[in-house]
Parts: structure tokens; sequence; C-alpha cells
């Protein structure tokens, strides 16, 4: 598991074009999950390209941050053998 924000970047920037499951802390004991695909790392923020039959938006974005306090959890689906890679 990262412990940095550092580390977190570094193991998404591996996993860049990639199918992604996300599971989101909504507040109030409500979870948002959504699927798609690992579009861009920046410094401080990653974009998620979303299904457009599930979801109204087209992009969503979390910081880093997110991820290493648990309000994001992300799973990266490998097609090829149909292994999952989870980041939280």
């Amino acid at each position: 598991m990262p412990k940095t924000l550092a580390d977190i970047k570094k193991s998404l920037d591996s996993h860049l074009g990639k199918r992604l499951h996300l599971k989101v802390n909504g507040g109030r004991r409500r979870t948002i999950e959504r699927a798609g695909v690992l579009s861009e790392t920046y410094r401080a923020v990653f974009v998620v390209e979303l299904d457009q039959e599930e979801n109204a938006f087209e992009r969503v974005s979390y910081s880093y941050a997110d991820i290493l306090t648990d309000a994001v959890e992300i799973t990266i689906l490998d097609g090829a053998d149909h292994t999952a890679f989870i980041i939280k």
C-alpha cells in the first residue's frame, strides 16, 4: 500500500490508459461506484474518462490525497488475464 502522495502518483503513472473501477466515499454512508479509463495524471490530481452509457458526465478528477485518506479506492482492471490491482 502506498504511503506517500509521490508513491500513489508513481503507481498511477504506471497504469495510464488502463480500465479501472472507482469506489468513492460520498459521505453519510453513501458510496459512489464508477468505471472508466485512467487518462491523465498531473502534479496533484488524476483524471478518469468515464464510461458514457453509465454516467451523465465525461470525466472526473480526484487528488492523490483522496486515495491516501481512503476517500477513493481504485481497482485497476487488467484485461489480459482479468486480474485486479487495488490502490487504496
